[in-house]
Parts: structure tokens; sequence; C-alpha cells
């Protein structure tokens, strides 16, 4: 199993930025070689995936982040973070992380509001 806990979200204006953390434990869980990933849901919308971050470093950006948010990771505190800056309204959403492969594991999400 593994326990994933968000961080981070809030209000902020239009232009501002945040920082979301994701804590992730599990007593057979090896975040040091997992890919996790951010991702987001409005609601009545399907989740999206907002961008990856492999073990090797290696990351993936859906288009509409690319260039604003950037995704990281410590291994040795086994937290991977969105720096999300720029923030428009359309980033409006619950933010979820998730390590690849654990199909049914999710956070509770940290809901972001970005107002006009």
């Amino acid at each position: 199993q593994v326990q994933l806990v968000e961080s981070g979200g809030g209000l902020v204006q239009a232009g501002g930025s945040l920082r979301l953390s994701c804590a992730a434990r599990g007593s057979t869980f090896r975040f040091r070689t997992t890919t996790m990933g951010w991702y987001r849901q409005a609601p009545g919308k399907q989740r999206e995936l907002v961008a990856t971050l492999t073990s090797g470093d290696w990351t993936n950006y859906a288009d509409s982040v690319k260039g604003r948010f950037t995704i990281s990771r410590d291994n040795a505190k086994n937290i991977v973070y969105l720096q999300m800056n720029s923030l428009t309204p359309e980033d409006t959403d619950v933010y979820y992380c998730h390590p690849e492969g654990w199909i049914n594991y999710w956070g509770q999400g940290t809901q972001v509001t970005v107002s006009s």
C-alpha cells in the first residue's frame, strides 16, 4: 500500500504562484524508483495529467502548463513537488499526486483556486 498526502493548495490571484507538495509513504512502496505524477480534476470533468517525473529525472508536462509548472522530487523525504507559476483561472482544480503503476492509490487532493 501507499499513502499520499497532498498539501500547498490555496487561493491565489492570477499571475501568482503556489508550490504543491505530496508526501508518499508505504511499507512496500519504493519512492526512489517510482515515476510520480501530478494530476488535476475539476468537478464534472475527467482527471487530467499535469506532469510526471521519472526516477531518472525525465519530465513530461501537459501542453497547457509547459513553461509555467515544474515538477521535482526529494527522494530523501519521499516528497514530490509541483511549482506553479503564472497561474491563470483555468488552473483552478483539485490537484492530486499519483505514483505510476499504483492504479487505485490517490491522495485526498489539494484545492487550487485562481481568481481573476
